[in-house]
């Protein structure tokens, strides 16, 4: 079995796959991989399906497409494993649970990558930890589920795993900075500050890039450019720390160079943290 949910839902038994193409049973299919080797609760598998307008039916329709699911295992196994499929889509007691084997599942392959990432922060490994995050970033294959209809418990699921991601991108891009990147980093960091208007800690890391590749100017409209969206946006301004940043980069502040030695651990919104 190997179940892929960064991305488009994959899910393939002996290279088979058993991805339905009806709407709610690859709905059903989508949420107990995204949390495979859990049990998932009956009541939480129809909070997905039907939110809080449940029909009825609803149990008999959730069997139903568990069923289903089943004989899509079946086929794949053929006849020589006539008990994998509920096996492999369990039955436990309140609900259900999609088996799978350590590294079968991507965003399982995901965290352990993450972790090791930031173990290698942690020791000071910063080109490990950039190799690391990377790599985790590298399983993903698009926005998570693209191609399915999402309930309550999925939103949920997936906002998190966006806002991981997000976070990954970040520690990668901090610890290339240490490693003196920055002029390879501004490409990217451009596209991901127009993406992400509103982002202090990207807009953050593109000012430190462009000060220390020779271009202070720039760094000062990235700024410029930042607070006048939350002005216009939110009616906010930018954050002490950020506004710290910039009073840095106006005063040349030593504090932004690589040489400034320890300094550079701490991610370059908290240089100038009170």
């Amino acid at each position: 079995m190997e179940i892929k949910v960064l991305g488009p839902l994959s899910v393939e038994a002996c290279g088979q796959s058993i991805v339905p193409s009806a709407g709610k049973p690859r709905q059903i299919l989508a949420l107990l991989s995204v949390y495979a080797n859990q049990m998932l609760p009956v009541p939480t598998l129809m909070e997905e399906i039907w939110g809080a307008q449940m029909p009825r039916s609803a149990l008999t329709t959730l069997q139903t497409y568990i069923l289903q699911l089943r004989r899509r295992l079946a086929t794949a196994y053929g006849p020589q494993a006539p008990e994998a499929s509920k096996s492999v889509l369990a039955t436990r007691y309140g609900g259900y649970v999609l088996e799978a084997q350590p590294g079968a599942v991507d965003i399982h392959e995901y965290d352990r990558l993450v972790a090791a990432g930031r173990d290698a922060l942690d020791v000071g490994d910063d080109v490990e930890a950039s190799f690391l995050f990377r790599e985790a970033l590298a399983v993903w294959r698009g926005p998570a589920l693209v191609d399915v209809r999402v309930g309550p418990i999925l939103e949920i699921e997936l906002a998190r795993l966006e806002e991981s991601r997000l976070g990954v991108l970040e520690r990668r891009i901090e610890a290339d900075l240490r490693l003196g990147r920055h002029a390879e980093l501004l490409t990217e960091l451009t596209e991901l500050t127009a993406r992400h208007p509103l982002h202090e800690g990207l807009h953050a890391q593109c000012m430190a890039a462009l000060y220390r590749s020779g271009r202070p100017w720039q760094a000062l409209e990235v700024y410029q450019g930042l607070r006048g969206r939350l002005v216009e946006d939110l009616g906010l301004e930018p954050s002490p720390r950020l506004q710290k940043l910039q009073q840095a980069v106006l005063a040349s502040d030593p504090a932004l160079d690589l040489e400034s030695g320890g300094q550079w651990r701490r991610p370059v919104l908290d240089l100038f943290a009170a």
